[in-house]
């Protein structure tokens, strides 16, 4: 089974009159590739995917697909949903139009027990055969993957190969490392992405890199090389965006900042979002001085 680790940024679905702009979402795929990013995550959960129809969750996943075909970024379509059912037919599609892998967060607001998340999970990757990576964020969901349930899965189901961590805890991902080396973690958190690096993490799946792609691409790339000087000084420059970026719930900020910036031409949300607040985007317009973003 091919892996997919390494720079990954979980993509913002762009609305335009209510419904998803898709030559917006093209070409911000095709900035991802160009700016070194090793693999793109549609419909995830700062993609929306809660608000979306499954329709439209399906067509993300195509688009992405086929804007990344042909070239280094592959795709990790995002399949997740609180009904196993529902998950188990986006996880289907994902695989019959090419996805290369699969992030499926946890079921939010049932609140399963650990042995629900372990059927949960086992029925999804069991109903396809392409990489699977498990999502954990707690705080977003109301369960947490416990580390002993996500270790049962990765022994359990060939294809579960990952876990997306955004717990926020540096001792959750050495808890799992230190424990399974193979079992790939993914930083789920900007703020901490170096020291997860650094403790032995796979890669990262970013909200920032919505719109610094190139950023992140080399943070990621220069610990693997080795270079820890130079990810060190990245990860301290992207301190400030990063930190600004959560100052209202995931994805109401980084949908903001790259409207100022000019990567979306209409800055909308699909309820309950809803616009930021003008201290935020003072906030932002001020912080964003301090990057260069590339178009």
């Amino acid at each position: 089974m091919n892996t997919i680790v390494g720079a990954m940024t979980a993509l913002i679905t762009p609305f335009k009159n209510g419904k998803v702009d898709t030559a917006c979402y093209e070409s911000l795929i095709k900035r991802q590739i160009a700016q070194g990013i090793d693999a793109v995550v549609p419909v995830g959960t700062t993609g929306e995917s809660a608000t979306l129809s499954h329709a439209e969750h399906k067509e993300c996943i195509e688009i992405a697909v086929a804007t990344c075909k042909g070239t280094h970024v592959k795709v990790i379509a995002g399949a997740g949903s609180n009904a196993t059912h529902e998950a188990c037919d986006i996880a289907k599609h994902a695989q019959a139009v090419g996805a290369h892998g699969l992030l499926s967060v946890a079921p939010y607001y049932n609140k399963p027990t650990q042995e629900g998340l372990y059927q949960h999970y086992k029925a999804i990757a069991t109903s396809v055969e392409i990489p699977f990576m498990l999502y954990n964020v707690p705080g977003r969901t109301g369960v947490d993957i416990e580390a002993a349930t996500a270790i049962r899965l990765f022994d359990d189901i060939p294809n579960i190969y990952a876990i997306k961590e955004a717990t926020g805890s540096l001792e959750r991902a050495i808890e799992l490392l230190s424990q399974r080396p193979d079992f790939c973690v993914i930083s789920g958190d900007d703020s901490i992405d170096f020291p997860m690096l650094t403790s032995g993490a796979s890669g990262i799946i970013s909200v920032t890199a919505n719109i610094l792609p190139n950023l992140k691409s080399q943070l990621v790339h220069s610990v693997f090389e080795g270079d820890f000087k130079t990810a060190k000084e990245i990860s301290n420059h992207l301190y400030g965006i990063n930190n600004a970026l959560f100052c209202e719930s995931n994805p109401i900020p980084i949908k903001a900042a790259m409207y100022i910036c000019g990567l979306l031409e209409t800055l909308e949300y699909r309820l309950p979002l809803t616009q930021p607040s003008k201290e935020t985007m003072k906030t932002l317009e001020k912080i964003l001085k301090n990057y260069e973003v590339k178009k």
